[in-house]
């Protein structure tokens, strides 16, 4: 399997399943800090409309952290929504327009048992089998998806680091897009692709 593959969210509709238990392994999903730390927001501005995410960085600092550093230096420009499933997620943040996988930094380990639920609005980590392997890729839950809460089946689940505070009238047309299946790794693809103009700090 190669790794865009390897990098799709879990399935949990379909043929696909969620990662097996035999996968699971021991992460850092220490409690995070009692420092309150004021909430991080971050736009989306999409083909689709706007989307404003605020991240709690507060339960999750590494992911948050992580994500912003992507934001700053301009990864998110020009990557497009690859997946979309409408009873599940929409996800992005990995490839350009010409479905060729950017280059990422290092993994970041997982802080999924931070009390964060995988409820429609939130955004989340997607990863590999391993729960340590999330870098740029995340994904917008668009119904609740309880099922990837920790500890899932894996014994971790996926990372929730915030939610969408506004645009999700832009999320849903998104999630409203017919999908082709390309290849395997693109296998719920946009027929027009939605792609994120450019990601920035603040409103």
């Amino acid at each position: 399997m190669t790794l865009p593959s390897r990098l799709l969210l879990a399935a949990v509709l379909g043929a696909a399943a969620l990662v097996p238990a035999a996968f699971a392994q021991e992460t850092s999903n220490a409690v995070p800090p009692t420092a309150t730390v004021a909430p991080v927001l971050v736009t989306l501005e999409t083909t689709a409309g706007s989307i404003v995410l605020e991240l709690d960085a507060n339960a999750a600092p590494v992911t948050v952290a992580n994500f912003v550093q992507y934001v700053k230096e301009g990864f998110y420009d020009g990557t497009i929504f690859h997946r979309v499933i409408p009873s599940f997620m929409i996800q992005g943040g990995g490839y350009d327009k010409g479905l060729a996988r950017k280059q990422t930094h290092a993994p970041i380990a997982a802080e999924s048992r931070n009390g964060l639920h995988n409820v429609r609005g939130s955004i989340a980590m997607a990863r590999t089998s391993d729960p340590n392997s999330a870098t740029a890729q995340f994904f917008i839950n668009v119904v609740d998806n309880s099922m990837l809460d920790y500890p899932s089946r894996d014994g971790t689940g996926y990372t929730v680091f915030g939610h969408v505070v506004s645009g999700m009238e832009a999320v849903d047309r998104i999630r409203d897009l017919p999908t082709v299946a390309r290849s395997p790794e693109f296998a719920n693809l946009p027929e027009n692709l939605p792609v994120i103009v450019h990601a920035r700090l603040g409103k």
